[in-house]
């Protein structure tokens, strides 16, 4: 018990006195995440409206199949990322096997799902009459759209942070596609896994902590603005004078 009291509080020396290596680490995963994050918030925002706002055959389908995605294994979308991108893979040819670029392509594809399928949630969440109102009042398509898009614009936020907590804390896709090879590739999750088998326990404890925190900063604004959308629906309920 001492042991892991005496790991804690070297692990928190570590940490407020800017440690190289916990802080190089913590860097090289924001990097990552965010920008898979940002890519996939660009590319499955707009795919999640497109589904929402069109009718199609197989569309509750093709939902139900989005929706059983969120917890699609890390370790599955590593296999698959690193088949496609091997050097016998199709994509084999573009040679970024085992670099940050390819951490990031496998942690969009991990991402997306839940990205896409949140947001369609969040547009189900506006009353059809905002579109209605909209076009009949001579509004186009873009425009009807993003008006409902911007209703529900903190439900669609909260998708971005879920799909960010995901690529932060996964670690089966990192070592499998990233190699955890260290000052490259080497994030948070793997790091973790590797210094408490090297019986590094103070470094990997550093880690878990920095992680926590990340973690209850994205549940923090989360909830932010879950709140943010609940007074907007109790303001836009208020009777007028």
């Amino acid at each position: 018990m001492h042991e892991i009291a005496d790991a804690f509080v070297i692990a928190i020396k570590m940490i407020f006195t800017g440690d190289p290596e916990v802080y190089a680490i913590t860097a090289r995963t924001l990097e990552i995440s965010i920008s898979s994050t940002l890519i996939g918030a660009l590319l499955f925002i707009p795919l999640g409206c497109l589904i929402y706002f069109n009718n199609f055959w197989g569309k509750r389908t093709l939902i139900s199949i989005i929706q059983t995605c969120y917890s699609l294994p890390t370790v599955f979308v590593g296999l698959l990322v690193f088949l496609a991108f091997s050097r016998a893979g199709p994509l084999g040819f573009f040679g970024i096997m085992f670099t940050p670029q390819v951490m990031v392509i496998g942690q969009v594809v991990l991402i997306a799902p839940i990205i896409t399928g949140l947001t369609i949630s969040a547009l189900s969440g506006v009353s059809p009459a905002i579109r209605e109102t909209a076009v009949s009042l001579g509004a186009t398509r873009f425009q009807a759209v993003w008006l409902v898009l911007k209703e529900a614009r903190y439900a669609v936020l909260t998708a971005i942070l879920v799909g960010f907590g995901r690529a932060i804390s996964e670690v089966g896709l990192a070592i499998m596609v990233g190699g955890n090879i260290r000052g490259f590739t080497r994030v948070l999750t793997t790091a973790m896994a590797l210094e408490t088998q090297m019986g590094n326990i103070e470094l990997s404890m550093a880690l878990g902590i920095i992680l926590i925190v990340l973690a209850l900063i994205i549940t923090v604004l989360a909830n932010k603005f879950v709140k943010g959308k609940e007074a907007d629906a109790a303001q836009s309920r208020a009777p007028t004078a």
